[in-house]
């Protein structure tokens, strides 16, 4: 890719070049093809976004847009891993349903809330790229859907759950492996590779080719993106490093307590039977349960090394203990004696 179609990566665009009222087109692109209708944003609201600081781990940004049914949207950029992630989006659009309500207006006045979360890196297990869910209540015996009455302008309706509670949208980007053909997979393109073509004609991703080229920033901006991919990069050197490390010292340390467990249990059962078919069940049930044992409190503990080596990385790149409490789950007084 040459300079002059290089463009920068959309979690570092979030925070500093899409908050602009002027490239609001791009933002708006992205909600207009998850949620398939055509969305203004109206502005952004204060958020975790607005931060400003070098280790600011936080890519929340709320945005209040207008559409047919004055509906709020949240989109989430996640570039680390996040051990409950899942509590996090929860937390996030709770946030938003309450801080955008106002003292003395009734629940009527509740806004429906639609969370975006695009995530770099490996959650859980699944083979899409593009997860959505909504809330739906299903009759436990009758299996139908249920709708409630409302009043809306002076006329009874009716609305079901998934009208009102929020819907989320979750977007692999790493899973992305595909050739785009659609408008969603043109949007994947370009979070994943920083690819948009030409003749696209997804929306917000022409005002992207216009908007987010590398080489119309400024100096300054060029310099601090480049910091940007460079701190990203060691970032998740770090992180790749101590999971391996973790990973291999919980396998080794599994196995040898499984073994040591499993051993005794067997013998100790096959000393009771005193029968060698007893011996043999003994033994075997034994290794089985000590293996499982000593597999699970090795991963535990590996689990727990690697959030170590990770903690003790970003201390020593300067972060301050509050950040790295909560990217990795540590209590403070664990990152202070590492």
């Amino acid at each position: 890719m040459n300079a002059l179609n290089k463009y920068v990566r959309f979690d570092w665009a979030v925070k500093r070049m899409l908050r602009d009222k002027a490239n609001f087109g791009v933002l708006e692109g992205l909600i207009t093809v998850l949620l398939g209708e055509p969305v203004h944003i109206v502005e952004l609201l204060e958020s975790e976004s607005n931060q400003e600081s070098a280790d600011d781990k936080f890519n929340r940004v709320d945005i209040k847009a207008k559409n047919d049914r004055d509906e709020y949207f949240i989109v989430e950029v996640q570039q680390t891993r996040e051990i409950h992630y899942l509590e996090r989006v929860l937390y996030g659009t709770s946030k938003a349903i309450t801080e955008h309500i106002s003292l003395g207006n009734t629940y009527g006045d509740i806004r429906k809330v639609y969370s975006i979360n695009i995530i770099y890196f490996d959650l859980g297990r699944g083979n899409d790229y593009l997860y959505h869910g909504k809330t739906q209540f299903v009759g436990v015996h009758t299996k139908d859907t249920l709708m409630m009455n409302v009043k809306e302008n002076g006329v009874l309706r009716m609305r079901t759950p998934e009208d009102v509670f929020p819907e989320y949208f979750i977007i692999r980007v790493n899973e992305f492996n595909n050739v785009a053909k659609t408008p969603i997979e043109e949007w994947l393109d370009y979070l994943k590779n920083g690819h948009i073509s030409d003749d696209t004609t997804a929306p917000g991703l022409q005002e992207a080719r216009h908007k987010l080229q590398y080489m119309m920033l400024s100096d300054r901006e060029r310099h601090a993106y480049d910091e940007h991919i460079n701190a990203v990069m060691i970032q998740n050197d770090v992180l790749g490093n101590a999971r391996a490390e973790g990973l291999a010292e919980g396998r080794a340390e599994g196995l040898a307590e499984g073994r040591a467990e499993g051993h005794a249990a067997g013998l100790e059962e096959g000393r009771a039977a005193g029968l060698e078919e007893g011996r043999a069940a003994g033994l075997e049930e034994g290794r089985a349960a000590g293996l499982e044992e000593g597999r699970t409190e090795g991963l535990n503990e590996g689990k727990q090394a690697e959030k170590e080596s990770i903690a003790r990385n970003m201390k020593g790149m300067g972060l301050a203990a509050e950040v790295i409490s909560s990217a990795t789950g540590l209590p403070l007084e664990t990152i202070e004696r590492l």
